[in-house]
């Protein structure tokens, strides 16, 4: 019986794999187990990128220079998602595999296709190149370029690969990652080879955009050692990249807050940006987040409550990655929309993939944050952000994001065992849908139209009158669904604009 459930399972993928894969644009493309006393209304329709002016999402689209994805074969899905930049890295391996002879050709195919849809490249200077002696690692981790011929290479392959996409890719992006990998690399190494490689692209693209260090950590302390070591060149980078991952996205904060402070001292006007996260699909044994039960529900969960902290906290946010890519002596990366198998075919669309859609749809340019929000919840386990049209509307969105624990007093005065404060303590999304009622207060008249959308699903569901209660200058919205993930509070015309809702 064992036997023949593993050869039906095999049989089911074989099929998949054989035909092509489409998107769900159903009203109903994606299950899950959540019930909620609310009649639903509508379903948000996706908005593919070249319907949407602007937003603060960037796509990841990487390993393509190690070819341990196959760009051609998800191609058709990036337009549709939603999200206007893609990172690309631009692989100096790849380009250059016999020296002095550059092959631009299958860079040249990707931006052009971007290019033609639509779309804005952030493009990443990596990695080594082994066919010079110091030339440095091919793959992540790998160490700089270190010999004087292999420098004098690096510049001019940096010089080569700038002329060519100036007036196509504005937006750069230094060596991934410097901080990780053997030998370590001092932030003054890091500096000089951020400086260094982003000289010779402003030398030849006057108006680039660049993004400095891309590093994995999270670390202001870091931060500040590298940002020190460049002195006034810190001024030639618009943004600064992070990565830091965490199972709880919450978690990762106070850190980012404490880098902005830091950034501000040497370059107040760049901003740091998230430049790498994601989650995996199901348990991994390699890479970021690896060693937990993850699912496609905790996967969806996950990437949402990343981009709208990321959103919440004024820094913009790449999602990590849009296909699951076969990491050569590794394992396959589990973190992509779509699944992949090991030859790279696409041969199913994740419910990550549909969540951050309706994140990107609904999310875009023409909402600005409201700073001074009187949005709120008693309960301290759920965050809170408000967001304003030009034209006034409101959206409010929020989610579960931690559990309750207490924290020992460290007062020597201190006489009541085990006693404390309690404290947030922010935890992995999880595969429940169960929800919990919870009332929220917000200053100001009642929403003329109020829906509680489900960003997982895309789901919109009215919210009845008698839930909406108004006293003095304040409104009330009570017994609101919430859970693990995250939804909003909205003027029904935000989510289903006339002519725009799936029914």
């Amino acid at each position: 019986m064992k036997q023949l459930a593993i050869s039906a399972f095999a049989a089911a993928c074989a099929l998949c794999a054989s035909a092509e894969v489409k998107l769900d644009k159903s009203a109903g493309r994606v299950r899950t187990p959540l019930k909620v006393a609310l009649r639903r209304v509508g379903t948000i329709r996706p908005r593919a990128a070249g319907e949407i002016e602007a937003s603060n999402w960037t796509l990841g689209c990487e390993t393509l220079d190690r070819d341990f994805a196959d760009f051609d074969e998800y191609k058709r899905f990036v337009a549709p998602l939603g999200i206007k930049t893609i990172r690309l890295q631009a692989g100096w391996a790849k380009c250059e595999r016999e020296k002095g002879r550059y092959d631009f050709a299958w860079l040249d195919s990707i931006v052009d296709y971007a290019v033609a849809e639509g779309l804005n490249v952030l493009l990443e200077t990596d990695y080594g190149n082994p066919v010079y002696e110091g030339g440095g690692g091919w793959d992540l981790a790998g160490g700089f370029p270190t010999s004087a011929e292999a420098l004098e290479a690096w510049d001019a392959w940096v010089d080569a690969i700038s002329k060519r996409y100036s007036g196509k890719v504005r937006d750069w992006a230094m060596w991934n990652e410097p901080d990780i990998g053997e030998p370590k690399k001092t932030p003054e190494a890091i500096a000089a080879f951020n400086v260094r490689t982003a000289k010779t692209i402003r030398r030849n693209i006057p108006d680039a955009r660049l993004a400095g260090l891309s590093l994995a950590q999270n670390s202001a302390e870091f931060l500040d050692k590298c940002l020190a070591a460049m002195g006034e060149d810190v001024k030639l980078f618009d943004w600064f990249i992070y990565h830091g991952y965490a199972a709880a996205p919450e978690s990762s904060y106070d850190s980012v807050e404490k880098q902005k402070a830091v950034l501000a001292k040497y370059n107040p006007a760049a901003k740091m940006r998230q430049g790498e996260n994601g989650c995996p699909s199901e348990m991994a044994t390699r890479f970021a987040l690896s060693g937990v039960p993850w699912s496609e529900y905790s996967q969806a969960k996950w990437d949402m409550r990343r981009m709208l902290g990321d959103l919440g906290h004024d820094v913009e946010s790449s999602v990590f990655t849009i296909c699951d890519f076969n990491h050569k002596g590794r394992e396959i990366n589990l973190k992509g929309l779509l699944r992949a198998d090991e030859g790279k075919k696409v041969i199913a669309v994740k419910r990550a993939y549909y969540a951050v859609q309706n994140v990107a749809t609904v999310f875009d340019c023409t909402l600005a944050r409201v700073r001074d929000s009187k949005f709120g919840t008693t309960d301290e386990t759920i965050v809170t952000y408000e967001y304003q049209k030009a034209d006034g509307r409101r959206l409010y969105a929020f989610w579960t994001y931690a559990n309750m624990s207490r924290r020992r007093k460290e007062s020597a005065t201190e006489s009541v065992p085990g006693a404390g404060s309690w404290i947030a303590d922010p935890v992995r999304p999880g595969d429940s849908f169960e929800t919990r009622p919870a009332v929220f207060k917000v200053a100001g008249p009642p929403l003329s139209n109020p829906v509680w959308v489900d960003l997982f699903t895309g789901a919109v569901y009215e919210i009845p009158e008698e839930n909406v209660v108004q006293s003095g200058e304040f409104t009330r919205y009570i017994d609101i669904p919430v859970y693990d993930s995250p939804c909003v509070i909205t003027e029904r015309s935000v989510v289903l604009p006339t002519g725009r809702g799936v029914r």
